[in-house]
């Protein structure tokens, strides 16, 4: 009877507990860079967003619930690019054993066309692809919520609460975001049609509070009305009005006929660890799969994190994948790539035979390899619960605060999503990625794009959720991420914060960033490697099972990235 009175005890904590999650308070909260927990972790860019996935955790919900309420609150509290007027991605490993991964990608407008950004000289205007009403694609964002809604536990309603309180009541603003608002004034100001709440005569600071009572109200049509609260009724209308005012070409047609879409995932073995990651149009999966399995046969851990040798092999790794997608990748809905052969392992070693350790490739002599065919700114979040899922999930607005365009009376930024496709064949975009015909506009194709949200499975059991922003350097940041554990050994806050490297094979460069220890570099230099340094690389959020079983999650040093858990 003890036993029985303990045990019921015991459930009754544990309820009340689930009952009374942790309280958001919008004006006083903290960055936690770390934390260790046992029943669930979430890791984003922003504190609050952290801790509106953490509440759902504790209401009873699983991780796809705490993913959906951390992007709803990312949309309020990370306006750069949190949004509900772009896309993304999401990629889950299921208790039941199930990979998932949901495709919310932006679209091209029905009326977009193959050279809409080329001028009469036949020059591509990127400044129309990247600024302004026209470089918006339809947005997906709300799309891929509502279809990842199925796989999660509590109701839409509880899910977008936390959101709607922040958006409606306001939150205190952090130093990284008044400067990155204080920085885009003048663009704000120039190509919106209508005033927001993100402009202002006197320059914003750190603790002012960011009232969006325009978004509060666009979140509760979505509450109210669901995926059509955004879709159809009086937030299209609105956004159809914009596009109007500014000369963009999204229609009620294109609104109404966005579907998200679910896809096989990209699913392969390194060693004893299987990856699972995002197809195309994600260019990451590939590139990943293509990378990691180039270095596989190298004695990494042996070599040493940031050896010579290891650094070398890995930018060569870089270099082969980035030519290939230049070449060969775009939404496979549009046209044929060729995945199983540029994946398989007979391909990727005729693609290192000509590595050469004693001296630099070159983008010259090394371009995409022959095949045959078979008839910036971005955010990410990871999540994990005690009960067997995981979830990664990228979204994007593309550049800082998308197009720069608020949709006027609906509140939230539209995305510049159009730069990622190839504006002409051998231009650059915004990130210096060039692109073929693949990748070339067309009226309802997806933009190809580098968002790499990544699971690792340890006996089929998640042991690392990993993913980050940084337009081209996605794919390589994920890439030394998981390395920087698997292979190096790298406690986790640490496999996070190292310094990053990155070569896209054109420009023909290394770029490091600036805290990078300059024994290596100078190494690579001697062999004739052209190195550049510059700012921060990704902002990588990361949770991984250690050998407790416990989930320890950490943000990246490079930003306002956060943690929760318990």
């Amino acid at each position: 009877m003890r036993t029985i009175s303990v045990l019921l005890a015991l459930i009754l904590a544990s309820t009340a507990y689930a009952q009374q999650p942790t309280q958001i308070n919008a004006y006083r909260y903290q960055v936690k860079k770390s934390v260790t927990a046992s029943h669930g972790a979430v890791v984003s860019a922003h504190p609050l967003a952290s801790q509106a996935g953490l509440q759902m955790l504790q209401q009873g919900g699983n991780a796809v619930d705490a993913a959906i309420a951390t992007q709803l609150a990312l949309a309020v509290v990370y306006p750069a690019a949190g949004n509900l007027g772009g896309g993304g991605f999401l990629v889950a490993h299921l208790k039941n054993g199930k990979d998932l991964a949901i495709d919310y990608r932006e679209k091209a407008p029905a009326a977009a066309s193959r050279d809409m950004y080329i001028d009469a000289s036949g020059n591509a205007n990127t400044k129309l692809s990247q600024d302004g009403h026209l470089a918006s694609g339809v947005p997906g964002t709300v799309a891929g919520i509502f279809a990842s809604l199925p796989y999660a536990k509590l109701t839409i309603q509880q899910l977008i609460a936390p959101a709607i309180m922040l958006a409606e009541k306001g939150f205190a603003i952090t130093e990284k975001e008044a400067a990155g608002l204080n920085a885009t004034q003048e663009l704000f100001s120039k190509l919106n049609t209508q005033p927001n709440a993100f402009v202002r005569k006197k320059p914003w600071k750190t603790g002012d509070t960011l009232l969006q009572k325009d978004l509060a109200a666009t979140l509760k049509r979505i509450s109210t009305n669901g995926r059509a609260g955004f879709y159809e009724g009086e937030t299209a209308a609105l956004i159809i009005a914009e596009m109007k005012r500014g000369k963009g070409l999204i229609t009620a047609a294109d609104l109404k006929t966005y579907e998200a879409k679910e896809r096989p995932a990209v699913s392969f073995y390194y060693k004893k660890y299987r990856i699972v990651t995002m197809p195309l149009p994600s260019s990451g999966g590939i590139a990943l799969q293509q990378m990691m399995g180039m270095v596989e046969k190298y004695p990494l851990a042996a070599w040493g994190f940031h050896s010579v040798n290891a650094m070398q092999l890995m930018i060569e790794a870089e270099r082969r994948a980035y030519a290939d997608r230049a070449q060969y990748l775009g939404d496979p809905d549009f046209v044929k790539v060729p995945v199983k052969q540029l994946t398989s392992p007979e391909y990727l070693h005729t693609r290192m035979e000509d590595y050469d350790p004693h001296r630099a490739g070159s983008s010259k002599q090394t371009g995409a390899g022959t095949v045959y065919y078979e008839s910036d700114e971005t955010t990410h979040l990871s999540v994990m619960d005690s009960e067997g899922n995981a979830v990664s999930v990228t979204t994007t607005l593309n550049g800082g605060y998308g197009s720069k365009v608020v949709v006027g009376g609906a509140g939230f930024f539209l995305n510049n999503e159009m730069d990622d496709f190839s504006v002409k064949p051998g231009v650059p975009n915004m990130y210096g990625l060039v692109g073929t015909e693949a990748n070339a506009v067309a009226p309802g194709k997806r933009m190809l794009s580098s968002m790499t949200p990544t699971i690792v499975l340890k006996k089929e059991k998640p042991y690392i959720v990993a993913g980050t922003p940084g337009g081209s350097t996605i794919i390589t940041s994920v890439f030394q991420t998981l390395l920087n554990i698997i292979e190096f050994n790298l406690p986790t806050q640490q496999a996070v914060d190292a310094p990053k490297f990155h070569h896209q094979w054109l420009p023909d460069q290394v770029d490091v960033e600036e805290d990078f220890d300059e024994m290596p570099l100078q190494y690579l230099k001697e062999k004739g490697y052209k190195i550049v340094r510059r700012g921060a690389i990704g902002r990588t959020e990361v949770i991984k099972v250690n050998s407790k079983g416990q989930l320890e999650a950490a943000g990246d040093k490079r930003g306002d990235d956060s943690a929760a858990g318990y």
